[in-house]
């Protein structure tokens, strides 16, 4: 029965991670933009079926809509409106807001997997107890840390760049370059 469980568990670990790495590309491509670098993708039964990267914040953009999440799970809802959201897992490289929690929540999407945890505006922590039933009546598991040097990366490098403005001195900004990254290449 152990290895059983324990089958099951480093298959969710290896799939997490190449799913992630899909979504760790989709945030290079914003980066490349010179667009916050998030990205997502949604997975369903194995394989991909949106994705999307942040738009919005190149060029002194203040877009709080252009949301990787909020782009993918647009994406899905026109392309595969009749998927089972339960069996959908949401890979990001940055730890959904609350726009972006709340629409995965009413989305009914089974399951969140993150990357780097945003220390300013991060949703997943919230107490859904103490929400109306839209939000607390839907379960999703949560996942964080998954690729997260790699993540990490790329958000030191966006804040590093002069050029970018988005969040520039924010709490988020500060936590991000103060934080000891590994470098990575590829």
């Amino acid at each position: 029965m152990q290895k059983t469980a324990d089958a099951q568990k480093s298959m969710y670990e290896d799939a997490d991670m190449f799913f992630m790495k899909k979504a760790v590309e989709e945030a290079r491509k914003a980066l490349d933009r010179k667009e916050f670098p998030v990205g997502c993708v949604l997975v369903s039964q194995g394989r991909i079926i949106s994705s999307g990267s942040r738009q919005g914040t190149a060029r002194g953009g203040k877009n709080e809509t252009g949301h990787a999440e909020m782009i993918a799970l647009r994406r899905m809802e026109e392309e595969y409106p009749d998927t089972d959201k339960s069996g959908v897992s949401l890979y990001c490289t940055m730890e959904p807001c609350l726009m972006c929690y709340g629409a995965a929540l009413i989305s009914g999407i089974g399951r969140i997997v993150y990357a780097y945890e945003d220390a300013m505006g991060g949703g997943t922590s919230c107490d859904l107890s103490r929400l109306p039933p839209l939000y607390r009546d839907s379960p999703i598991a949560v996942r964080p840390g998954i690729l997260r040097q790699e993540s990490l990366a790329l958000f030191q490098a966006f804040f590093k760049d002069p050029e970018n403005d988005y969040w520039k001195d924010s709490l988020l900004a500060h936590y991000t370059l103060e934080q000891k990254c590994v470098q990575f290449s590829g």
